[in-house]
């Protein structure tokens, strides 16, 4: 059986834009137009609390399959940022493993979803240990055949990061798949600065100052941030962050400190995949085109598909879904 490829995608006009691609990704309009099945996830899903370490606590939602006499094994997912376990892209691709016979779990990371009140520090790119930290965590509870993960985005760059690590920690990883995963921040950040179109900024900006008042409530001794810091630009509220609530000593040290460019994944020993876009208006397809990878690495650029986007018409569905399914069940089998 052929797996299927990226050059296996080829929506028909409009949707050949990466633009619009992006801007269904996350969309209400998407979300309203999407079939039942791809919510189905959420339906007996237990709501937990896993142990991040050092005292961390993150949230995330265990779903249970019933389409086959045993799972085929674990399918851990982790959205993109300001994202959470009810994305609609993370929903719609859980619904898929669940009816492909896959226990499914959803996890949030630090200060994302409903979880602000959880742990006083701010949530950072770099909080890499606690996320590896929850990953053993789900792998020990749930114990399974087959441990495989996926991610998007900015979920995509920590799932790169946590198989990197897998290894030396002792979490029995099996698989990695990361969609349009950051590789490179500095030349993300940018890309939405001097290439992307304005609205992608103010977008991000948008959700991110929304989840800063969040936390700022459910700790009001706290102060995180100046009221003229919050009026910054990406780049400038990126740097506040660094200096005021983490140990790295510039903005190119913190971006560099979860890059995973050049020749960090020479050194993946967990069978990988990376699935992006050449059209991506947010994460530049050079960084892919530039890494040196390990021979347990496939790299796949399709050439369409947007930013986590890969829409395939008026229902809504992902292209992505039948890709990660597709690749998963074959480990599985």
């Amino acid at each position: 059986m052929s797996l299927p490829r990226g050059a296996d995608f080829r929506p028909a006009w409009p949707l050949t834009s990466g633009h619009i691609q992006t801007m269904l990704s996350s969309s209400g309009v998407r979300r309203q137009l999407l079939p039942r099945a791809a919510q189905t996830v959420r339906e007996g899903a237990e709501e937990v609390m896993v142990n991040g370490g050092d005292g961390v606590r993150l949230t995330g939602a265990y779903t249970r399959q019933h389409k086959l006499p045993e799972a085929r094994g674990l399918a851990v997912l982790f959205h993109g940022w300001e994202g959470s376990v009810d994305s609609t892209y993370v929903l719609q691709t859980g619904s898929r493993l669940l009816a492909e016979g896959w226990d499914v779990f959803r996890l949030n990371f630090r200060d994302h979803g409903d979880s602000h009140p959880l742990n006083e520090a701010l949530f950072h790119s770099c909080r890499i240990d606690e996320v590896v930290h929850a990953l053993g965590d789900i792998a020990r509870r749930w114990p399974s055949r087959k441990l495989v993960l996926a991610g998007f985005s900015l979920g995509g760059n920590f799932a790169l990061r946590a198989a990197l690590r897998a290894p030396e920690t002792g979490v029995p990883l099996d698989y990695t798949l990361a969609v349009c995963p950051i590789v490179d921040p500095g030349e993300g950040l940018f890309s939405l600065e001097e290439a992307a179109p304005w609205f992608y900024q103010a977008y991000f900006l948008r959700k991110w100052r929304r989840s800063l008042r969040a936390k700022q409530a459910a700790f009001p001794h706290r102060q995180y941030f100046e009221l003229d810091e919050l009026k910054q630009n990406l780049r400038g509220l990126t740097e506040s962050l660094v200096l005021r609530h983490t140990d790295f000593g510039s903005l190119q040290a913190y971006l560099d400190g979860y890059s995973v460019a050049g020749a960090a994944l020479k050194q993946m020993r967990i069978p990988t995949t990376i699935l992006t876009s050449r059209d991506d208006p947010v994460i530049p397809v050079d960084a892919f085109e530039k890494l040196e990878l390990a021979p347990c690495v496939e790299l796949d650029i399709a050439p369409h598909g947007g930013h986590c986007g890969f829409i395939r018409g008026m229902d809504m569905t992902s292209f992505t879904d039948e890709y990660i399914a597709a690749r998963f069940n074959a480990l599985a089998d």
